[in-house]
């Protein structure tokens, strides 16, 4: 019985785990693996499912908790990230231009609903490091909490704004040579 309510969990429930697994991972490869996981566990675990909520919303909780424990994962094992490329020695700015605002940009709605622009932010926030990339994710698209961010990563709630600060100066950088250069 285990057995066939699982085959029928992972034909129903496939796309929809895959589907919120794309939104939370970037890589298809990860989300797969993270999915499998996910029916793995279901499986082990099948016997604690009492039936008080529908089997979709015990899978995305399963779902929910592999993929906090991918990123904490893969955000411990990320090397030390460098800041000389915005920084000299004596700790100053290299290039001022990070400061300077768009040229008084007025028009951050138009932006949001352009396709291009929202591509080629998505390939800005894809290129910076994981260690900067989850916490820009868990906040500003997860709209979490820096407390509830710091818990999960197990970092201080002052490295995660350092953290997001630096992730915004990289966006910024990015998008000047990416996006705003072409204008």
């Amino acid at each position: 019985m285990k057995n066939e309510v699982l085959k029928t969990w992972v034909e129903e429930y496939s796309g929809p785990l895959l589907r919120r697994a794309a939104y939370l991972l970037s890589d298809k490869e990860d989300v797969e693996d993270v999915v499998q996981e996910v029916f793995l566990s279901a499986f082990s675990s099948y016997d604690s499912f009492e039936g008080k909520s529908q089997p979709l919303t015990w899978l995305i909780t399963i779902l929910n908790r592999k993929v906090a424990d991918f990123y904490r994962k893969k955000y411990k094992s990320e090397p030390q990230i460098r800041l000389d490329h915005f920084f000299d020695e004596s700790g100053s700015w290299k290039n001022d231009d990070v400061l300077n605002d768009w040229g008084g940009l007025n028009k951050e709605l138009e932006l949001l609903d352009n396709q291009d622009f929202n591509a080629t932010l998505e390939d800005c926030m894809e290129d910076l490091p994981v260690k900067w990339k989850v916490p820009l994710k868990l906040y500003y698209l997860h709209e979490k909490k820096a407390p509830e961010i710091s818990q999960e990563l197990n970092i201080s709630t002052t490295n995660l704004w350092k953290i997001l600060q630096r992730s915004r100066m990289q966006l910024r950088e990015c998008l000047d040579l990416n996006w705003f250069a072409n204008l």
